[in-house]
C-alpha cells in the first residue's frame, strides 16, 4: 500500500511554480495576481483563503484578499466581482463559497469572467473541459488528476467508481477520468444518494473518488483488495477530548480500507493541499493567455 501523498506533491508543484515566477522576476515580466473574495467570516472559509494568501507569498505571487462583512447585499458583490473583471492586473479570482444565505451563489458564479475564473466554476469553463478543450479544470479534480500522474497510478481500462455527484468534484472527475490522456482511459461509474446498492459498485471498482462528506462511510468490506482509494471527503467531527474540540476525517474507514489498498489518499494531506496548488497553476495559466492575447 502506497500512500498518495498531496503535501508532498503539492510542495512539488509549488517549488516548479516559484521557478517559473523567479524567472519571469528577472524578465522584467509581469507575475502572476490571484485575488480572492471571502464573504462573512465561516471559519473554514477564512482557514482555506488564508493558506491560499500564505501560498502566493510563498512562491512570489502577487494576491489579494478582498473581505466583505456577511451583511454584504447580492448588488455590492456583483460590483466588486464586475471591478475584477474590468481590473487588468488581476490574472485570476475566486468567490469563496459558501457565501451567506441572502446572496444567489449562481448569479454570482455566473458573473465572473471565465478568463479569470481559476476555479473552474463557470459554465463555459465546465463546457470547455466537458468537450476536452482548454480551459480551467476546477482544482480540486486537477488535484486528483495530478496525483494519479505522478505516483503513477494505472487507471487505463481500470473501473472507476465516484461516490458524489456534486459540480465541484464528483461530475468533473467522472468526466476527466473517462477522457483520453494520463490518470484517464478509465471506465467511469457516477453514483449518488439515489444509487440501489452503492456496495455491489464499489466492489467491482479498481478506483474509487469518494466525495460525498459523509465521515468513514467507504467501509473495508465495501471494497475489493488492491483498490485505489482517493478520499475527497473532509468532515470536521466535534470531539471534546481534543485541544480544538474537532477532529478532521474523510469519507473513507481509513485504518480498514487502507490493509486491502494499492494506494490511499490520507486526510487530511492528501487531496485539501493538491487542490491549493492547482489553484496557483490555475492562476499561472490564466497570466499566460492574458499576456499571449495582449502581446
Amino acid at each position: 500500500m502506497e500512500i498518495l501523498d498531496g503535501k508532498k506533491i503539492s510542495n512539488q508543484i509549488k517549488d516548479e511554480i516559484a521557478v517559473e515566477v523567479t524567472q519571469l522576476k528577472e524578465r522584467g515580466e509581469k507575475v502572476p495576481h490571484l485575488a480572492a473574495v471571502l464573504v462573512g467570516n465561516d471559519g473554514a472559509s477564512l482557514t482555506y483563503v488564508g493558506s491560499k494568501v500564505r501560498s502566493c507569498k510563498k512562491i512570489g505571487f502577487e494576491s489579494t484578499l478582498i473581505h466583505l462583512p456577511e451583511e454584504t447585499t447580492e448588488d455590492e458583490l456583483l460590483s466588486q466581482v464586475a471591478a475584477l473583471n474590468s481590473n487588468a492586473d488581476i490574472d485570476g479570482y475566486i468567490v469563496q463559497l459558501p457565501l451567506p444565505e441572502h446572496i444567489d451563489e449562481q448569479k454570482v458564479l455566473m458573473a465572473v469572467d471565465p478568463d479569470k475564473d481559476v476555479d473552474g466554476f463557470h459554465p463555459t469553463n465546465f463546457g470547455k473541459m466537458a468537450l476536452d478543450m482548454k480551459s480551467f479544470i476546477p482544482a480540486t479534480p486537477f488535484g486528483i488528476m495530478e496525483l494519479l500522474r505522478r505516483y503513477d497510478v494505472d487507471t487505463e481500462g481500470k473501473h472507476t467508481v465516484v461516490i458524489g455527484r456534486s459540480h465541484i468534484v464528483g461530475r468533473p472527475i467522472s468526466i476527466l477520468m473517462s477522457q483520453k490522456g494520463k490518470a484517464a482511459n478509465s471506465t467511469v461509474t457516477l453514483t449518488h444518494s439515489r444509487t440501489k446498492d452503492i456496495k455491489e459498485l464499489t466492489l467491482q471498482a479498481d478506483i474509487i473518488v469518494s466525495a460525498l462528506g459523509v465521515p468513514n462511510f467507504l467501509k473495508a468490506d465495501m471494497v475489493k483488495e488492491g483498490v485505489a482509494i482517493i478520499d475527497v471527503g473532509i468532515t470536521r467531527v466535534p470531539d471534546e477530548t481534543r485541544e480544538r474540540g474537532y477532529y478532521i476525517t474523510g469519507d473513507v474507514d481509513f485504518e480498514a480500507v487502507s490493509k486491502k489498498a494499492s494506494y490511499i489518499t490520507p486526510v487530511p494531506g492528501g487531496v485539501g493541499p493538491m487542490t491549493i496548488a492547482m489553484l496557483l497553476k490555475n492562476t499561472l495559466l490564466a497570466r499566460e493567455r492574458h499576456q499571449s492575447t495582449n502581446n
